[in-house]
Formats: structure tokens, C-alpha cells, sequence
């Protein structure tokens, strides 16, 4: 089965009084130059708030993030490797934080998580973000579900949303919709899944030219019109 571009782009034009208004809308992703004018501290700062804001309330850990990055010294990988449990204990007596101690934990994990990529590619955590083909976004997320500290599941996707990188997400109307179109039969949680949802993501990128992460908004769109 294929989802049709000319009916998506027609489906979800309907949803919006004109042309600039849904592409107004949509998300944006960063070119791989700007990805890779990040600094590393900026990934690892998105890293970590992405695994705070699993099973919470998105806004209020977005709430609470300038105390983070006070407190974590701007999330610097170098320094954040070097944390002791001691120093971690400490950060749970501190009421600006979330005090949970097990995602506290991963700052410095995924502190290494960076600095191992940096030292095996030879270059900067960002290039190797920005590098990534989109057309194989998939195989991103299982690294970073493998390699890093939390970032499994749906985190994996979330951060590199959060960061700017091209990708797609699975939210309960994208799934909806890719089920509707006999794609998948259930939220794609194997890899054969997976790939199925890659490669339909990859045909609709191939007739429009849209990033993934507009595509994923309008399948949604079709499902839930929010405007």
C-alpha cells in the first residue's frame, strides 16, 4: 500500500483558509549547516530535557529548564562527564530542579554518549546529527536508543525535533493514519514495522520535496484537524 501525495497535500489544504497559512503551520527543520553550528553543550541540554519531559507535562519542564541550565553549567559534555554520584545526590536537594534522580543520572551518560561519537568520528556531535540521510531516520533513532542514556521509544524522535532535525513522528495520529492506509497494522514497534513506515515517509519525501517533519504534521492533520 502507498499514501497518494496529491490527496495528502489536497486533504490538508482544505484544513487552513489559504496556501501561507498551512505553510505557515508546519514545522521547520534546520539546514545541516545551521545543525552544525550547534554547539555540542546544545545537544546534550535538548537531550536532557527530552528525558525530563517523558511522562510529564511538556511545559513544565520547559518551565524549570533555565534553572537546569544554571545549574548544570550550560551543559557543557566535558564538564557533565565528569559528575560523581555526589554531585548528583546534591542536585536533589536543589527545589529549582526535578528532583528525579535516575534521569538525573543520564546527564553525565549521555555526556559520554557525545564525547564517544566526537572522538569516533573525529568531529563534532552536531556533523554527525546533520550528516545523518534522512532517509534512513529510523536507523538514528535505534542508535540513539542503543548508545544513549533514555532516549528510547518516542525520546529518540523527540530530541532530534527538539534540536531541529529532519524527522518524523510517530504520534497517535500519524499512526492512525499510516494503519488507515494499510502501511502498518498497529503502532510499528519492530523493525520490519518500522521500515515500512520509513519507506512510505521516503516515497511521499520523494513526489513533494517536503521535509519529513511536514509530512508527518499533515498525515496527522488528516486525522485530527486542529485549525
Amino acid at each position: 500500500m502507498a499514501l497518494d501525495y496529491r490527496w495528502l497535500q489536497d486533504t490538508v489544504r482544505n484544513r487552513f483558509e489559504s496556501e501561507d497559512a498551512m505553510e505557515a503551520f508546519l514545522p521547520r527543520a534546520l539546514t545541516p549547516d545551521e545543525l552544525k553550528q550547534l554547539g555540542d553543550d546544545r545537544y546534550l541540554s535538548a537531550m536532557s530535557r527530552r528525558v525530563f519531559r517523558a511522562g510529564m507535562q511538556h511545559s513544565v519542564v520547559d518551565a524549570r529548564w533555565p534553572a537546569f541550565e544554571d545549574a548544570f553549567w550550560g551543559f557543557v559534555p566535558e564538564k557533565m562527564v565528569l559528575l560523581t554520584p555526589e554531585q548528583i545526590e546534591g542536585f536533589m536537594t536543589n527545589d529549582r530542579l526535578i528532583r528525579h534522580r535516575t534521569k538525573l543520572q543520564t546527564i553525565p551518560r549521555n555526556a559520554q554518549f557525545i564525547l564517544d561519537i566526537r572522538q569516533e568520528r573525529g568531529s563534532s556531535f552536531g556533523e554527525f546529527i546533520a550528516d545523518w540521510p534522512s532517509t534512513d531516520i529510523i536507523g538514528l533513532w535505534r542508535l540513539l536508543a542503543k548508545r544513549g542514556a533514555r532516549l528510547g521509544g518516542r525520546s529518540a524522535a523527540g530530541f532530534l525535533r527538539l534540536v531541529g532535525k529532519d524527522t518524523f513522528l510517530l504520534t497517535s495520529d500519524v499512526v492512525a493514519r499510516l494503519v488507515a492506509a494499510g502501511i502498518i497494522d498497529q503502532a510499528p514497534t519492530s523493525q520490519r514495522d518500522q521500515q515500512r513506515v520509513q519507506d512510505a515517509f521516503n516515497a511521499l519525501q520523494q513526489a513533494s520535496g517536503r521535509p519529513l517533519c511536514h509530512l508527518s504534521a499533515m498525515l496527522a492533520l488528516t486525522i485530527n484537524p486542529r485549525v
